[in-house]
C-alpha cells in the first residue's frame, strides 16, 4: 500500500507489533465489536449505485496484533475466515450474525507469524502480504517490497514455511516499491480463466498509466493492463461466481481525504495482451462508513445471491479503524 502508509506514517505514530514465535497462535483475541447500520452518513438509503448495504461492524482490541489487514478469503462455509496482515501474520476467525442474518461479531480470531522461508519469521521487507487466495490444498500469497507469490499448506500454513514459489509472469522491474501485487483472486472452474490465478499491481503502471496485471496459470497464462483513473489505486479483488471480476480501489490525500470505489469487469475480456476497463458498481467517501479499505471477498448467501465483504487497513493508528462491510449486488 503505497501513498496511504507514507503519509500515515509521516503524520501519525504508528502502534508497535511484536512478532509471536515461529508457527505459534495465541490465545484468541478478545475485539470489541460495534455494529453499522448506516453506511451514509445521517441516511437510512441502504441502496447505493448497484449494490445494497446489508450492515457492518467496526472492531478493535487492546491485543495490538489486530490490525493492518491486507485481504480476506472466507471458506466454502460464508463464516470461517482467513486474512493476512501486512505485519507478516496470518489472521483466522469467524463472522457472527444476528437473528436477521446481519453482521453482528466476531469470534475465535487467532494470529499466527507468516514464515518466511526456511521456517522462520521474516522482516517487514520479507513480509509484506498484501494478497491473498485459497484453493483446495493451498493458501496463495503476494507480497511487496520483496515481490513473490508464495504458497502455503491449507491446512497448516500457521506453522509452515512456503513450499513453492508462482511465476507472477511481468518482468519484475516493471513493479513500484510498495505498489506491487496488491490484488490475487481466484477465478472459477467454470469461468473462461478455468480456475486460474489473477494477479492486479497496486501503482505499477505502463508507460501510458495503466495497471499491470496477469493471469498466472493456465492455456491464457499472460499479462494484461487495467485502466487506472486517478487518483484510485487497486487494493483487492474477486471474481462474482459468473466470471466477472470485481476490483476494489482506495484514494487517499490530506486535502481529499479517503475514498473508494468498486468495479465490475466482464471476465470473458480477461486475456493476454488485453486492456479492460469495468463499470463503477460503488463509489464513496468519508461521508460514508469508509476507511483505508483493503480487502474485498465474494461469498455466496443464503438467499442464493453474491455478497461483498469488505474489511479496512487501519495501519495500527489510532485515528483509523478497523471495518467490515457487507453489500448485496442489487441487480
Amino acid at each position: 500500500m503505497k501513498s496511504l502508509r507514507v503519509a500515515v506514517a509521516a503524520a501519525l505514530m504508528s502502534t508497535v507489533v511484536f512478532a509471536l514465535p515461529a508457527g505459534a497462535a495465541g490465545p484468541d483475541i478478545e475485539a470489541s465489536v460495534h455494529t453499522i447500520s448506516r453506511f451514509k452518513t445521517g441516511s437510512d438509503a441502504t441502496r447505493f449505485g448497484k449494490l445494497e448495504f446489508l450492515g457492518g461492524l467496526q472492531f478493535s482490541s487492546n491485543d495490538s496484533m489486530l490490525q493492518s489487514l491486507s485481504a480476506i478469503r472466507f471458506r466454502p462455509d460464508g463464516k470461517s475466515f482467513v486474512s493476512v496482515l501486512d505485519t507478516g501474520h496470518w489472521l483466522t476467525g469467524q463472522i457472527e450474525r444476528d437473528a436477521e442474518g446481519r453482521l453482528s461479531g466476531l469470534s475465535r480470531l487467532q494470529v499466527s507469524p507468516l514464515l518466511y522461508r526456511g521456517g522462520r519469521p521474516g522482516s517487514k521487507f520479507h513480509s509484506d502480504a498484501e494478497g491473498l487466495a485459497l484453493r483446495k490444498g493451498e493458501a496463495v500469497v503476494s507480497f511487496e517490497q520483496l515481490h513473490r507469490i508464495e504458497t502455503y499448506p491449507d491446512p497448516g500454513f500457521e506453522a509452515s514455511g512456503p513450499t513453492r514459489t508462482i511465476d507472477f509472469v511481468f518482468p519484475r522491474r516493471e513493479l513500484r516499491m510498495n505498489a506491487g501485487m496488491e490484488t490475487l483472486a481466484l477465478s472459477p472452474e467454470d469461468s473462461p480463466l478455468k480456475g486460474s490465478l489473477v494477479t492486479v499491481t497496486e501503482h505499477s503502471l505502463d508507460q501510458n498509466g495503466n495497471m499491470f496485471a496477469a493471469i498466472l496459470e493456465g492455456p491464457l497464462k499472460g499479462v494484461f493492463k487495467i485502466v487506472r483513473h486517478d487518483p484510485y489505486d487497486a487494493t483487492d479483488g474477486a471474481f462474482l461466481p459468473d466470471g466477472d471480476f470485481l476490483l476494489l480501489e482506495r484514494r487517499f490525500s490530506f486535502l481529499g481525504g479517503l475514498g473508494m470505489r468498486i468495479r465490475r469487469f466482464d471476465g470473458a475480456q480477461i486475456r493476454p495482451g488485453a486492456l479492460i476497463d469495468g463499470e463503477v458498481l460503488l463509489e464513496a467517501d468519508m461521508t460514508y462508513a469508509v476507511d483505508n479499505m483493503e480487502g474485498l471477498d465474494v461469498i455466496t448467501a443464503p438467499d442464493g445471491r453474491p455478497h461483498l465483504i469488505l474489511v479496512s487497513d487501519d495501519n495500527g493508528n489510532f485515528l483509523q479503524r478497523n471495518l467490515m462491510l457487507e453489500f448485496r449486488l442489487a441487480e
